[in-house]
């Protein structure tokens, strides 16, 4: 990672607001997704064990990639239809071209399209990371809503956009603080994920 991309990221952290979902006075993650116009980052459901991909990992070849376990699969469904039984207005869901994010993606929201820019930067060559962070920004900065975007995305990609470490299924939801920076103002893990 570039020291710039480093100081970001400490920034992000330092900068953060530490939102509770049942503080008084303060709106819960649904209530802000059922008004619409938020930017939701969401890691990828849980997978089979392990970490990153196997040495063979080929683009578009689920056998050869780490994917969703069965309980995965599961969580990924729940995620969708607590989104329906909320009646949650979407207008894109884009994920990572991973098969663990399209899948997840799929089974949450019944669509997704792929986008390069949310493709994992787990040991990306120096510079990418930065590269899917501006292009991140900048789709971030052309969405009006009404509905919210999704991305769903690896744990590394929305810690580097957001300085959260979410965990599998967890949802980041943010607005554009400013043109290089998103603000955290809910997270959001739908029960039994």
């Amino acid at each position: 990672m570039s020291r710039r991309l480093f100081i970001f990221t400490l920034a992000a952290l330092a900068a953060r607001p530490l939102v509770a979902a049942d503080k008084a006075g303060e709106a819960s993650p649904w209530a802000l997704l059922q008004s619409g116009g938020y930017v939701v980052f969401m890691r990828h459901a849980v997978t089979d064990p392990g970490v990153g991909d196997p040495p063979n990992f080929r683009l578009g070849a689920c056998g050869t990639q780490r994917n969703l376990s069965a309980l995965g699969r599961a969580d990924a469904a729940r995620i969708g239809q607590a989104f329906r039984d909320r009646r949650i207005a979407l207008q894109e869901v884009l994920s990572s071209r991973w098969c663990r994010c399209l899948d997840t993606a799929q089974l949450a929201f019944g669509r997704a399209t792929p986008a390069p820019m949310l493709d994992s930067v787990f040991n990306q060559r120096d510079g990418a990371d930065e590269d899917k962070a501006r292009a991140v920004l900048a789709r971030a900065a052309s969405h009006r809503g009404p509905g919210n975007l999704v991305l769903v995305t690896h744990a590394q990609n929305i810690s580097l956009l957001t300085g959260v470490s979410p965990a599998s299924g967890e949802m980041v939801i943010t607005t554009l603080e400013a043109p290089d920076r998103f603000k955290v103002v809910g997270r959001l893990q739908v029960p039994g994920t």
